[in-house]
């Protein structure tokens, strides 16, 4: 996808026309050559907001596909870091990429269902990135019960957010089709791939984490730089347990 060691069109289709969990584990080892995975200069400007905020001890990095948010946490992070997905395939790419890099906090990869951690209130951290279009909307307060539950008092769940795209541009347009077809093919087709862009709006997610019993702010990501109004081209989400 886009380059000579991404996944092939036919690699795509099958994926599209699996479930979601085994969609990523046929795509996990060409995931990191493809666009899907966070940007590297993302994952620099939301450990630089957050280094500020710590110290912190214990990390969770939920849904950690192949690994890129462990990689943050572990540069924040004292003693422990922990990742969190459903995917075999994707935590056995995480777990290689991890094997033999001694420095930093120790590594756990547990395979969970993020709807059903099994954790219990032991971090300091949590983070996500680009997992959400995976949720259903009325999944979200399930979602932010259980990361709040594996929280201790005063950790904060995190993870970025952009601006949405204006009205009529490229990205808007690029954004609503992809969701029309998803919803197509999910009508159409069993079992479901999950992956949705335009379900994940800030003032109904802020309102969820509140409900969930966090205290919300958002903190721009300046190393993303600004919008032509101004306004930050992202954000990081930063969701306190009370």
């Amino acid at each position: 996808m886009f380059t000579p060691q991404g996944p092939t069109l036919r690699e795509l289709a099958v994926q599209a026309l699996s479930s979601t969990m085994r969609g990523y584990d046929l795509l996990a080892p060409k995931f990191d050559a493809t666009p899907y995975r966070t940007p590297d200069r993302v994952l620099d400007a939301v450990a630089r907001t957050l280094r500020p905020l710590g110290p912190f001890d214990r990390g969770l990095d939920v849904c950690c596909g192949t690994g890129a948010g462990v990689g943050v946490l572990r540069g924040l992070c004292r003693r422990r870091v922990t990742g969190v997905d459903f995917s075999a395939g994707m935590l056995a790419v995480a777990r290689a990429a991890s094997d033999g890099t001694g420095a930093g906090p120790a590594v756990d990869w547990v395979r969970a269902d993020a709807r059903a951690l099994p954790f219990g209130p032991v971090f300091d951290l949590a983070l996500s990135l680009g997992a959400f279009g995976h949720f259903l909307p009325g999944e979200r307060p399930g979602l932010f019960a259980q990361v709040h539950a594996s929280l201790r008092p005063g950790g904060r769940f995190v993870f970025p957010v952009g601006a949405p795209p204006g009205a009529g541009s490229g990205a808007y347009w690029s954004m609503l089709g992809f969701d029309a077809a998803m919803r197509v093919r999910n009508a159409l087709w069993r079992p479901r791939f999950v992956m949705y862009y335009r379900t994940f709006p800030l003032a109904g997610v802020m309102d969820d984490l509140v409900r969930s019993g966090f205290e919300v702010r958002l903190l721009p990501l300046e190393d993303l730089g600004r919008r032509a109004d101004g306004s930050p081209r992202a954000r990081l989400v930063v969701a306190t347990r009370g």
